[in-house]
């Protein structure tokens, strides 16, 4: 593969090498249209003022939650109505996850990046269905995945004749309801010729670590995101929250929205004092 970057279809954004540091954020599932077009509007107005390259990210349907009781969101229908609403409202790029096959072309009508979830990240036909509607596609890598494993999966994406594909590192299941990152990964993943994104908060995820929902560890949240652009990552997936002590999914695990500007801030600083390096030094 030669592809390390990544266009959508509305403009000149590109992910991977060479480019900016990319952030894709948003929360977790749409709750209700109010409560996603203000952390929507809130987010465009921290990353333009930072000069930050943004995609909007929220789930019309999170198929699989722990619980059968857990709230999943609006549906595809309600969903993507609200999610269009907010890009031609807002101004923004539209990211969302698809879980059946049957979703993928209704989807693409409104998402710029169709996100495939980690536990599906294998399923060849919900990928070639993606890869044919000529959208960016981004992996999320299984937690059960070596780093170079991924590399079959985005193989099928451009066997079936995608160009744009991004993957998104989310750490490993160690032992039970625990992850861990091994950043050894950004490079694997990279040296394949696709650029990476690390997921910041699902990287300090408790899976099913809470009995009927998952836990998480938001305090070490900004360790991971430093250590990341550290590694040369391409972009971060963060999911954040106006109030996420009562988001209605994950909230163990993403970070107040009001908290972003400084870690944003941050991350960029280390961003800054990395560019004058080569990364990734050939051998002699």
């Amino acid at each position: 593969m030669d592809s390390n970057y990544f266009k959508t279809d509305t403009d000149s954004t590109a992910i991977g090498k060479g480019h900016p540091l990319t952030l894709i954020s948003g929360p977790c599932v749409i709750e209700d249209f109010e409560t996603t077009f203000k952390i929507a509007l809130e987010l465009k107005k921290i990353t333009e003022e930072l000069n930050v390259p943004f995609v909007f990210k929220a789930s019309y349907d999170k198929a699989n939650r722990t619980s059968i009781d857990s709230y999943r969101g609006p549906g595809i229908e309600k969903g993507l109505e609200i999610l269009e609403r907010l890009k031609n409202e807002i101004g923004i790029r539209i990211l969302s996850d698809v879980h059946r096959v049957s979703e993928v072309e209704k989807a693409a009508r409104v998402l710029d990046i169709i996100q495939i979830p980690a536990f599906l990240c294998r399923q060849t036909d919900l990928l070639t269905e993606a890869a044919g509607t000529g959208k960016a596609v981004n992996i999320k890598k299984g937690q059960f995945l070596a780093p170079w494993d991924i590399k079959n999966a985005a193989e099928k994406l451009t066997a079936s004749g995608s160009r744009q594909v991004i993957i998104t590192e989310r750490g490993t299941m160690f032992g039970y309801n625990n992850l861990v990152v091994d950043f050894r990964g950004v490079k694997v993943i990279q040296d394949m010729g696709l650029p990476v994104i690390f997921d910041v908060t699902h990287s300090i995820q408790l899976p099913g670590g809470a009995g009927k929902s998952s836990g998480g560890q938001r305090e070490y949240a900004p360790v991971l995101a430093r250590a990341a652009v550290a590694a040369g990552v391409d972009g971060l997936f963060m999911e954040v929250h106006t109030d996420p002590d009562k988001a209605l999914c994950d909230g163990p695990n993403s970070l107040g929205l009001d908290s972003l500007p400084d870690l944003l801030t941050m991350l960029l600083d280390i961003e800054k004092a990395l560019s004058p390096y080569d990364l990734n030094p050939e051998k002699t």
